[in-house]
């Protein structure tokens, strides 16, 4: 712990002091405890692993120049779960509690959180799974929801900095009506033959399209689309795609420097007219797209002309920024102070 190198943080998983663990049992909730083992007992027949009845969410917390620690809209995470406990038929968990356990965890790994200006922050990782043993489709009775934390650097390597990414045709991440709306494993694993795919071609990662027509632009591997024009803030609407947190907020943010925000589809042809484009989510912020390949078309579409971050972009990103860190006013409520030194 005394020596991590937190500039040169990578995004990936580093052992913290504790974790909270939560358990569903007799149609009720338990009480919150306190762990520090790394693994979960677990049945050979629990639902989670067998029939995929299983939910995470992805959250952080941020150091602060004024020394405080923030949480960035967790009511948001909170409420996204329960959206996805009703499509897959698990117990919601009230938002109360999801915002007491996220508190916890990080107020017990306080030493964890990365410096401010580091680049780095502590990333909280709900986790919620069926446990009791099922042989035939059907909601488990018993579950454990779970949270751990672990410092992180930049999603993408560079920061924010523009980055390629490529269509990949041949795969599907989420039909429409299934579960794109949930956020559930079983769509991270749809991704990741199409991902190393992008990877093993040079891209930061790939693009689907929508799976029903292949016309419009769908999701990023994990992370929304948006497109900047005419002074216009765009990104799809669709029954398949993620709705998400960071997603929401900067369309906000785009209304309040005066953009006009449109959710709609997209087809892929509009690519060209982009003045500027990103893909956005909790891990990478604002990944700034440099350009979009679709190699079974042979068609590139170049968005950034000068390989930087255009500048609508850039305002947006620092202003979303500044809102986390508490360096720019909370006009909407967003932040929550959780530890106040």
């Amino acid at each position: 712990m005394e020596t991590m190198d937190w500039s040169n943080l990578g995004f990936g998983y580093n052992k913290t002091d504790y974790n909270v663990r939560c358990y569903y049992r007799n149609g009720k909730w338990g009480e919150i405890e306190v762990s520090s083992e790394e693994t979960i007992p677990m049945h050979m027949a629990a639902t989670c692993l067998h029939y995929g009845q299983e939910a995470f969410e992805g959250l952080k917390a941020y150091r602060c120049p004024d020394g405080k620690v923030r949480v960035f809209r967790s009511d948001e995470n909170a409420a996204r779960l329960q959206s996805t406990c009703r499509g897959i038929l698990m117990p919601e968990l009230p938002t109360e509690r999801f915002n007491e356990m996220v508190d916890k965890v990080v107020r017990l790994n306080e030493r964890f959180i990365p410096p401010y200006e580091t680049g780095a922050t502590l990333y909280i990782r709900p986790l919620f799974i069926g446990i009791s043993a099922q042989v035939g489709v059907h909601p488990a009775t018993e579950y454990l929801f779970m949270i751990f934390v672990t410092p992180v650097g930049p999603y993408f390597k560079g920061g924010f900095s523009c980055n390629d990414y490529v269509i990949i045709r041949e795969f599907d991440r989420s039909a429409p009506l299934g579960t794109g709306i949930y956020k559930v494993g079983g769509n991270y694993a749809a991704s990741l033959r199409a991902n190393k795919m992008a990877h093993d071609l040079g891209y930061a990662c790939e693009f689907y399209l929508d799976a029903k027509e292949k016309k419009y632009m769908d999701e990023c591997g994990a992370a929304n689309f948006f497109g900047i024009k005419n002074n216009t803030y765009v990104t799809p609407k669709s029954t398949s795609i993620l709705p998400s947190i960071t997603n929401k907020s900067l369309m906000q943010l785009a209304e309040d420097l005066g953009l006009k925000v449109e959710r709609r589809q997209i087809p892929e042809d509009e690519l060209e007219t982009f003045e500027e484009a990103g893909a956005c989510g909790t891990a990478a912020v604002i990944s700034p797209i440099g350009k979009i390949d679709d190699l079974e078309l042979k068609k590139s579409f170049q968005i950034s002309k000068n390989g930087k971050p255009g500048p609508i972009s850039e305002k947006l990103y620092n202003k979303l920024r500044g809102i986390q860190y508490g360096t720019e006013p909370d006009v909407h409520g967003w932040t929550r102070v959780v530890i106040d030194n």
